[in-house]
């Protein structure tokens, strides 16, 4: 059973991803709902956090595993402490692009919470947070790239792999 996480910070295309692998009929799951985080809050931080609820990451994967005949699963998200989950993947691919460019994607969100009153937030954890997920990550995807080429990539990276 072959499980790709597809991480990345705000604005750098998971879903946009995701929305065009199950286009193509892939299995895909997005931990940004469904109860597979929880809000948590972080003294540290001195706000609140998403984390992964192990359990049901380990569900998610043991449902694959007896479904899947040999179909990868696309994981997205990105949470604090991920990186405790790394072996429940076969790889972990960060999706990226220029500040710029997530400024603008963030400003004309509509299907998520996190949006342009969140860009200060997001150059934060640009600073913080990204080069932790680019040293663990095994490749990385520029998403200016089409949806549909980012989309053969995860799926070569997912052959590569399995």
């Amino acid at each position: 059973m072959v499980a790709i996480l597809v991480t990345g910070m705000s604005g750098t295309g998971r879903s946009t991803a995701l929305a065009e692998l199950a286009r193509r009929g892939s299995r895909v799951v997005d931990t940004d709902s469904g109860g597979y985080a929880v809000e948590v809050w972080s003294a540290e931080e001195g706000r609140p956090e998403q984390l992964w609820r192990e359990d049901r990451i380990d569900v998610l994967r043991a449902r694959h595993e007896q479904d899947a005949a040999g179909e990868p699963l696309f994981v997205a998200g990105c949470v604090s402490g991920q990186g405790r989950f790394r072996p429940r993947f076969a790889a972990v691919v960060l999706l990226s692009a220029p500040v710029d460019v997530l400024l603008r994607r963030l400003a004309g969100r509509t299907t998520n919470g996190f949006g342009e009153s969140d860009a200060e937030r997001l150059l934060g954890g640009l600073a913080a947070v990204e080069p932790l997920l680019r040293a663990t990550a095994d490749a990385g995807i520029d998403t200016r790239a089409p949806a549909a080429e980012v989309a053969d990539r995860l799926v070569a990276i997912a052959r590569d792999v399995g």
